[in-house]
C-alpha cells in the first residue's frame, strides 16, 4: 500500500481558467513542490498549458507527477451540454497525455441548489425525467473517460449543485456500473453537506478510488449554512481552514484507508479567494507538514 500526497490548483484560489486573479500556472508548480508535495491536479482546463511538450517539461523540472483534472460543469444544465463535453474532451486528453489517472466529475454550482447548499431538507429535487437525463450525461463521460481514454473516472459531490447530500450520491452510484464509476471523496464537501465524511468512507471504502482532503471550520459552517451564504462568499469567509483545524477527523480518515489496503493519491484542497489576505504556500506547507504528523508521509 503506497499513499502519496498532492495538492490542486484551487489551494492557489483557480476556480476558473480565465479568471485575471489567478496566479501564473509556473508559480503554482512551483509552490506546490517546495511544499513537499510529490503531484498537482490539472484545474480547470485551459489554466494549465495544453500542448503536453510544455506541461510535461515544467511538471518535470519540479519533479511533479500530474494526479488527475477535474470537470466541474454543469451537468444539470442541458443547455450546456457542448460546453461540458468541450471540458471533458479536453481534459480526457491532457490527462491521457501525461499518463494521469484520475477524471473526476463534479456538477457544478447550480442557481436552483446554491442557497441550500449545507441544508439538505430544503434543497430542491430534480423530477424523475431531469434525473435520468442528468445521469446519462454523467455516464456518457463516465464511459468517454473510461473506455476512449482509459482513465478511473470517479463522481465528487460538491455544495450547491445536484450531486450535494448523500442521498443523492448514494443514488447516482447505484444507477451507474461500479466497474465505471468510481468515488472521488472530498471530506471536506461531505461535512458541509452536513454528514459523517469517517461514516461514509466506511461504507464505500471498496469504491473510493482518490480522496480529496479538505477541512471544515465548523463555526464558519454553522454561519453560512444559517444566512444562506453562496459557495464562493463562503469560501472567502474561510469555511475551508488548513487540515487539521476544523471538524474532519483526519486520524480516523486516515485509518479507513490504512485498514482497507488503499493505494494511490490523496490530493489536498484548500479553496481560498485569491483576492483576499492569503498565504496559499504557508497553508500548503502547514497542510503538508500536519499530515505527515499523522502518519501521511
Amino acid at each position: 500500500m503506497t499513499i502519496e500526497i498532492g495538492n490542486a490548483p484551487c489551494s492557489w484560489g483557480v476556480e476558473f481558467a480565465d479568471d485575471p486573479r489567478n496566479p501564473p500556472w509556473r508559480t503554482v508548480l512551483r509552490d506546490c513542490a517546495a511544499a513537499g508535495y510529490r503531484g498537482i491536479e490539472l484545474g480547470p482546463v485551459g489554466y494549465m498549458p495544453e500542448d503536453p511538450v510544455e506541461l510535461g517539461e515544467a511538471l518535470a523540472e519540479h519533479d511533479l507527477s500530474l494526479i488527475g483534472g477535474v470537470v466541474f460543469r454543469p451537468f444539470h444544465d442541458r443547455e450546456q451540454w457542448r460546453d461540458v463535453l468541450d471540458g471533458a474532451e479536453r481534459t480526457c486528453k491532457s490527462l491521457a497525455s501525461h499518463g494521469a489517472r484520475h477524471l473526476v466529475l463534479i456538477d457544478s454550482i447550480s442557481p436552483r441548489r446554491a442557497p441550500t447548499a449545507g441544508r439538505a431538507d430544503e434543497a430542491e429535487q430534480m423530477d424523475a425525467a431531469e434525473w435520468k437525463a442528468f445521469r446519462e450525461r454523467i455516464e456518457y463521460v463516465t464511459r468517454m473517460g473510461a473506455e476512449v481514454y482509459g482513465l478511473t473516472v470517479s463522481i465528487h459531490a460538491h455544495a450547491g449543485g445536484f450531486i450535494d447530500f448523500e442521498p443523492e450520491l448514494d443514488r447516482l452510484l447505484g444507477e451507474i456500473d461500479p466497474d465505471l464509476l468510481k468515488i472521488c471523496f472530498d471530506t471536506g464537501h461531505h461535512s458541509y453537506a452536513g454528514y459523517d465524511p469517517v461514516a461514509f468512507m466506511k461504507r464505500h471504502v471498496d469504491r473510493i478510488s482518490y480522496m480529496h482532503f479538505k477541512d471544515i471550520d465548523p463555526e464558519v459552517k454553522a454561519n453560512v449554512v444559517a444566512d444562506r451564504t453562496d459557495f464562493y462568499t463562503a469560501c472567502g469567509q474561510g469555511i475551508f481552514c488548513k487540515l487539521g483545524e476544523g471538524d474532519v477527523d483526519f486520524p480516523a480518515v486516515r485509518q479507513v484507508l490504512t485498514a482497507a489496503g488503499f493505494d494511490g493519491w490523496c490530493t489536498v484542497e484548500q479553496d481560498i479567494d485569491p483576492t483576499l489576505d492569503v498565504t496559499p504556500l504557508e497553508d500548503a506547507q502547514a497542510n503538508r507538514a500536519y499530515l505527515r504528523s499523522i502518519g501521511f508521509e
